[in-house]
């Protein structure tokens, strides 16, 4: 009998442990977009202009370090058509050189964070059935986005002052895809601790309201990467307008949409609508199951949309604009939460013998 009581409590524990690993290296995440965040706003993501994986684990440590860094800086078209014109000197790049360096550093703890535990997990046999797949492409998904934010470094060295918007899209979207699946799986190892063995599924309302999450989310980093936020500091209207004044069609509808920024700020303001209709629809159908995650959902896009309309008026104000960052991941923890909780009676249904 003993023996049978501590094989269910062990039963227990493993999925809770794992679940609260994951949940704490989600948050490290969420605290990585919004150092992504300060760091795009500061300009100071091509600071850095090698990746060296250990060597650049500790910033220049003397005032020589600092010279040869900022010289390596002064050859990328950032300083020398913008920041060198406006006088930059080395205390300023000593200013955006912190911001890059901070961002990468996280980025490697969260990748010992995420391999360490998962590997001890691994080598103790706790990683419950079905997992081990999951988490294995969670680690690499990892892997691929420090791959990412230095592709999408690299499209800024030579030819650009900036990022390309495309590849910067790609790193933040990639961010925020893993989070989301971090608080997935740690909820379905929370039902597994209950005797829920069934992970829960994407209904087909959980994929649309992902799908126009994701558009909102993808114009909203076209928005971060053209600097499209200063295009008119007025709401609702753009100048008196209410769709943008001007544009020129001379292009083919696909490169407008992709490319021009008066648009993307256009779209990504009013498909913000859009998101919050279904949103509301999600929200409602939990509330019966989960009232808090029905909460967390209207609570999160309503402080966003408020975020969004004060940073469009305040002329991107940069404490307003990295909140907007910060609650926009909430926003996706909070949808992945209630499209989990949707998926859940089809899951259960699911493990129910036929009578």
């Amino acid at each position: 009998m003993t023996t049978r009581i501590d094989d269910t409590l062990s039963h227990l524990k493993q999925p809770i442990a794992i679940s609260n690993w994951l949940y704490f290296v989600a948050f490290l995440v969420f605290i990585m977009v919004i150092v992504g965040g300060i760091t795009r706003l500061t300009e100071s993501g091509l600071s850095i202009t090698e990746w060296k994986l250990i060597t650049g684990t500790l910033p220049p440590l003397n005032e020589a370090a600092w010279l040869s860094e900022f010289e390596k800086y002064k050859q990328i078209p950032e300083f020398q058509e913008i920041n060198g014109p406006a006088g930059m000197g080395l205390a300023e790049f000593k200013h955006i050189y912190f911001w890059e360096w901070a961002h990468r550093l996280l980025g490697r703890l969260i990748g010992l964070a995420f391999a360490l535990p998962f590997f001890w997990f691994a080598l103790k046999r706790a990683i419950p059935k079905g997992y081990g797949l999951r988490l294995t492409a969670l680690l690499i998904l990892g892997g691929m986005q420090g791959v990412i934010g230095w592709w999408m470094v690299t499209s800024g060295l030579t030819e650009r002052t900036d990022v390309s918007h495309f590849r910067l899209a790609a790193h933040l979207l990639m961010a925020l895809a893993i989070l989301g699946a971090l608080v997935w799986t740690a909820l379905d190892l929370r039902r597994l601790a209950t005797h829920q063995s069934k992970p829960s599924t994407l209904t087909l309302f959980g994929v649309v309201v992902i799908l126009v999450l994701f558009i909102q989310l993808l114009f909203g980093a076209y928005t971060a990467g053209l600097n499209a936020g200063h295009v008119a500091k007025t709401w609702p209207l753009m100048y008196g307008h209410f769709f943008p004044n001007g544009l020129d069609w001379a292009t083919d509808f696909w490169t407008k949409l992709n490319n021009d920024a008066r648009l993307i700020h256009f779209i990504h303001r009013w498909w913000a609508w859009v998101a919050v209709v279904f949103l509301i629809v999600l929200a409602r159908r939990i509330r019966q199951q989960s009232r808090k995650a029905s909460i967390a959902i209207h609570s999160a896009f309503g402080v966003q949309i408020l975020l969004g309309i004060a940073t469009v008026m305040s002329g991107v104000n940069i404490y307003y604009a990295v909140m907007h960052q910060a609650v926009g991941a909430l926003v996706v923890i909070a949808t992945a939460w209630g499209v989990h909780i949707l998926g859940r009676e089809r899951a259960d249904h699911a493990t129910k013998k036929p009578q």
